[in-house]
């Protein structure tokens, strides 16, 4: 049947219905028990203009845009390359929200990052305070040794005096303590007097961020009967003299009137001297803490009485623990591979309970690259380490980043080598491989407070449209 056909039957019997609706009893007809009924055109037109609407309202343009926003930085902190292992989806809620008001409370809130010698001179640590200070304020650079052990680009140092180094980490030439070592894993001894200098970098690869300061801080564990101290602005030709008489851990601080770039903090009594906290502001402050040849057990060598008392002076926001790549080489079995975890459970155990109110990240190894039958080729291991890792932090309550998987990983070193990101050993980065690695890490957080940002603003949309 031709198209005019079939719409010309259809109308005759749309026609004849309607017909039969107008001219059949509107009370219907009686058939034995039955009872027919037909309904007219009348009453359904009636019906359609008494009818209420039920259908749910479309979500607005904005809504939807929000909705898919959400959805896409959900799959990148959730999925891919540059992807977190959470404890639970929001986990790292509470640092954005802490990270946020900081600046508003004039509040400097540390991240302390930990690592092996992958961290060395700022590495990776450096592009991540450019990020944060750029997003949430602050500045300055951040959290150094008394004395400098590994020189970095970011902040010089010129140190002299009576001083002992005392370090959890080390050759056997390095002086133990009994967990006397404080938040840098290391200190120096004090017996009489010394001094140390700071200056602030001019090196163009340094965030102007970290090129100034006016708030110095130093926490020491006071051994003696009186610990004297005094800074000298030598920009600004000021001197600012403090001192103690009270034992134990604690911490002086000078806030100045103006940011400086050159500082001389003297100190004299007897004490371990633990760390010097440069900064500038409010916001977030981020500290690079390097541990050459460490696996990143040392964290329980430190009583929790004493690990508690050190973290006690400062805002600490969020803890970075990335090690496993000098483990790397000697890990042969997946039962080596189960132990060394369980250790590191056990660290991050340790620091939660010493700073229960931080965020935990742990960073797990790059790619490296051995020789297998004459040809570079990724460590075996390092795949079911890097899962065991991610495993073992969120069953212990933090979360996890792996840089193996940032990089590209299976047998990724070796291109990043051929194009001067990485050194010749196919372990360690290069100034510019350690700079991407940073960005990439700062991109990943990025992610997660962006999406912190939306379900936030979705929350908020949802609740006002309920309430309207």
């Amino acid at each position: 049947m031709k198209p005019r056909g079939i719409l010309l039957f259809l109308t005759s019997v749309i026609a004849a219905l309607a017909a039969i609706g107008e001219l059949f009893p509107s009370d219907g007809i009686a058939l034995g028990n039955r009872h027919l009924s037909f309904t007219s055109l009348h009453s359904l037109v009636v019906a359609r203009e008494n009818h209420k609407d039920i259908t749910i309202e479309a979500e607005p343009p904005e809504m939807l845009q929000l909705r898919d926003s959400v959805s896409y930085y959900r799959s990148l902190v959730n999925e891919g390359d540059m992807r977190f292992w959470l404890p639970d989806a929001h986990y790292l809620d509470a640092f954005w929200r802490t990270a946020i008001s900081a600046r508003r409370q004039g509040r400097t809130v540390r991240i302390l990052h930990y690592g092996d010698s992958q961290i060395e001179m700022d590495h990776i640590t450096s592009r991540l305070r450019a990020h944060m200070q750029r997003t949430f304020g602050g500045g300055g650079p951040g959290m150094v040794p008394f004395r400098t052990i590994t020189p970095t680009l970011t902040v010089s140092q010129s140190t002299n005096g009576e001083l002992i180094h005392i370090s959890s980490f080390g050759d056997s030439t390095v002086v133990r303590s009994s967990g006397n070592y404080g938040p840098m894993m290391q200190c120096f001894r004090l017996g009489g007097n010394a001094s140390t200098t700071l200056r602030a970098s001019k090196h163009k690869s340094v965030d102007d961020h970290a090129k100034q300061f006016s708030r110095i801080t130093l926490i020491h564990n006071n051994r003696g009967n009186r610990l004297g101290a005094e800074l000298t602005d030598r920009q600004h030709r000021a001197n600012y003299p403090q001192n103690t008489t009270e034992s134990g851990i604690g911490s002086m601080v000078w806030q100045l009137d103006s940011v400086t770039t050159h500082v001389r903090l003297s100190v004299n009594g007897n004490a371990d001297l633990y760390a010097v906290l440069v900064d500038d502001g409010p916001g977030i402050a981020v500290d690079n803490i390097p541990m050459r040849g460490c696996s990143g057990q040392q964290f329980t060598l430190i009583p929790d009485n004493k690990l508690t008392a050190a973290y006690a002076q400062m805002d600490i926001g969020l803890i970075i623990l990335q090690f496993g790549g000098n483990s790397v080489p000697y890990l042969k079995t997946s039962k080596q591979v189960s132990t060394y975890c369980q250790n590191l459970g056990r660290q991050i155990d340790h620091i939660r309970l010493c700073c229960p109110s931080a965020k935990v990240l742990f960073i797990g190894p790059s790619d490296m690259s051995t020789r297998l039958k004459g040809q570079l080729q990724t460590y075996p291991i390092i795949p079911e380490l890097i899962d065991s890792l991610a495993a073992t932090a969120t069953a212990h309550g933090a979360a996890f980043w792996s840089i193996y998987h940032a990089m590209g990983g299976h047998n990724s070193m070796p291109e990043w080598s051929r194009q001067g990101l990485a050194g010749q050993d196919y372990i360690h980065f290069s100034q510019r491989g350690a700079d991407l690695m940073g960005d990439r890490l700062s991109q990943a957080l990025d992610n997660s407070y962006r999406l912190y940002l939306l379900e936030r603003k979705a929350k908020k949309s949802k609740s006002q449209k309920a309430v309207k």
